[in-house]
């Protein structure tokens, strides 16, 4: 965990750790690190006008042209024996000073291996766990590339993967694998140190320094590429609008059960809490509820991350009332969308009274759209907030593609600094996503309101948010068909208080066929993640089709919400 929490809060950083810090900023206080030119953000929301569902956020709070690195570089010289990462399960903690070390020094050579991966088309190194959850990660990987258990570590050739030559394991010596621990500590060497040092001179803002996949419009993998200056002035906006330069760090603990890998985790927390030069409290290895709870005991946490399912399982924990939740004030729901009713009760029994809900897209570096910190509880209850600074935002009708009236659904575009650079080596793709006009077209459904408020109304697409997780039933339907029963399958998302959304499998069999549930199940274990396998399997003879014989999901979800009585 401490090793991802290094590339999550420092690896970025890690080609540029020693630069000068740069005579634009200044120290306002102990917390954030602010240039001299910025200001606050303008508590006073601009409004839509003209009767239409267009805005742009202020642009009061400048935008900042660092890199990622300056920015960690500025909060351990401003704060350096301020803690700023706590490991629960670990028993570790670092201050700002002790992060800027362990990321400078020790894994250079892993995070500037990681770093080459992202830039290269095709992936040339690999790095994993020997198993999580129920994922087998090496077995996985041997099914794709034979060769891999008799090569050579470190000098990988395979003829369905012939750019990968380098395969890490980070916690057990397996056949054809360098261990993690012996290539961190090839990387303390001089020459690697010099050639780290040598590259940060060159890099730019607007570099890319971050790669995130996320399946997007059309259901297939893309790597959303992001740049310093998407990174940084999203995290720092999501921090002005929290007002945690206004906190002291008794009082902004942040404890982040969300996954790293993850933008509310990595963008949200991570930044976040490196550019305010805040406390972050990784209460787990993977999502625990009460596990969450006691970090917020034992640590004093006063903010919390999470989606709408975490909060659900935290909320819902038997012992619940035993834990000392005093220093609660505030934190962040976003990920998928949130029950007005969950809302309340996460304000309510959680003393979060400064609870935001933030809305967004990996495309967007993510947070477009957000609460601040005094809005209402209806207000939060009942939408995701108001546009960010620098953020232009409209709800296009999706037949005349034109601007929406108030109050009136239509898909949600953005426009800004936020939007990503683009998919990594996928230009037709990234034309598809974002125009000419620079306009990303978001693919959800929204519509908002004379106050500027938006609410996410749904999706123009088919994708399933199980537990602020993204599925998308082409990938599944695919895969279900390589299955020797399976005749044809349709994958719907049907609805579930816990996790907002099921995956239900509407599953055709060939003629003369039978199987069970437990069968179907069985066969995904090991092959697709954990968190796709399907809750639930239905077995059926057709579908409702359209006069044109296209599926109707939508009435095929209903269908299956009856038949399963939710």
């Amino acid at each position: 965990m401490l090793r991802l929490a290094r590339l999550c809060l420092g690896s970025p950083a890690l080609l540029e750790t020693r630069a000068v810090l740069s005579p634009g900023w200044q120290k306002t206080s102990w917390q954030g690190i602010r240039p001299i030119s910025s200001t606050e953000e303008d508590r006073t929301a601009p409004l839509p006008t003209g009767g239409l569902s267009y805005i742009q956020g202020s642009t009061k709070l400048r935008l900042m042209d660092k890199t990622v690195g300056q920015c960690l570089d500025a909060t351990a010289q401003r704060v350096p024996n301020q803690e700023a990462l706590v490991v629960v399960h670990e028993n570790i903690r670092l201050t700002f000073a002790q992060l800027k070390e362990e990321v400078s020094v020790n894994p250079a050579y892993q995070a500037m291996e990681l770093e080459y991966t992202l830039k290269k088309v095709g992936c040339k190194a690999l790095v994993f766990p020997k198993q999580f959850k129920t994922q087998q990660y090496y077995n996985i990987l041997k099914q794709i590339c034979p060769e891999l258990e008799k090569a050579q570590p470190g000098a990988l050739k395979s003829q369905r993967l012939p750019d990968l030559t380098t395969v890490i394991a980070v916690d057990a010596p397996l056949p054809g694998t360098l261990l993690l621990d012996e290539v961190v500590t090839a990387g303390s060497k001089e020459q690697h140190l010099a050639r780290l040092w040598h590259t940060q001179q060159f890099l730019s803002c607007h570099d890319p320094i971050n790669i995130q996949f996320t399946s997007g419009t059309t259901g297939s993998p893309k790597g959303a590429t992001l740049s310093h200056h998407n990174i940084v002035n999203n995290s720092n906006m999501i921090g002005e609008r929290l007002r945690l330069h206004m906190k002291t760090p008794e009082s902004s603990r942040v404890v982040l059960p969300s996954p790293l890998y993850h933008c509310l985790g990595s963008v949200g927390g991570t930044m976040v809490s490196m550019m305010y030069g805040i406390t972050l409290i990784l209460s787990s290895p993977i999502f625990d509820g009460k596990k969450a709870l006691e970090a917020i005991s034992q640590e004093r946490g006063s903010f919390l991350y999470g989606t709408p399912t975490m909060f659900v399982d935290i909320l819902n924990q038997p012992d619940f009332s035993s834990y000392d939740i005093s220093a609660m004030c505030g934190g962040v729901i976003a990920g998928s969308p949130a029950p007005p009713e969950l809302i309340r009760a996460i304000v309510n029994k959680l003393n979060m009274k400064e609870l935001v809900v933030a809305y967004g897209t990996t495309e967007n570096s993510p947070v477009t759209f957000m609460n601040f910190t005094e809005d209402t509880v209806e207000q939060k209850a009942e939408s995701v907030g108001r546009v960010m600074p620098h953020t232009e935002a409209q709800i296009v009708n999706m037949e005349t593609q034109t601007v929406a009236e108030l109050n009136t659904p239509g898909e949600l575009w953005i426009r800004g600094y936020c939007v990503m650079l683009g998919y990594w080596g996928e230009p037709q793709k990234t034309e598809e996503a974002v125009g000419t006009d620079k306009w990303y077209r978001t693919g959800d459904i929204a519509k908002m309101n004379e106050q500027g408020f938006c609410k996410i109304v749904g999706r123009s697409k088919d994708m399933i948010i199980r537990g602020g997780e993204n599925i998308y039933p082409a990938e599944l339907e695919d895969f279900f068909h390589t299955h020797p029963q399976v005749q044809e399958v349709q994958v719907v998302g049907v609805k579930d208080d816990r996790m907002g959304e099921e995956i239900c499998a509407c599953i055709r069999l060939k003629k003369g066929e039978e199987t069970t549930a437990e069968e179907i199940k069985a066969f995904c274990k090991g092959k697709i993640s954990h968190f796709k396998i399907p809750r639930y399997i239905v077995f059926v003879t057709n579908y409702p089709l359209t006069v044109s014989g296209k599926i109707q999901k939508v009435k095929l979800r209903e269908q299956m919400e009856k038949h399963l009585n939710l």
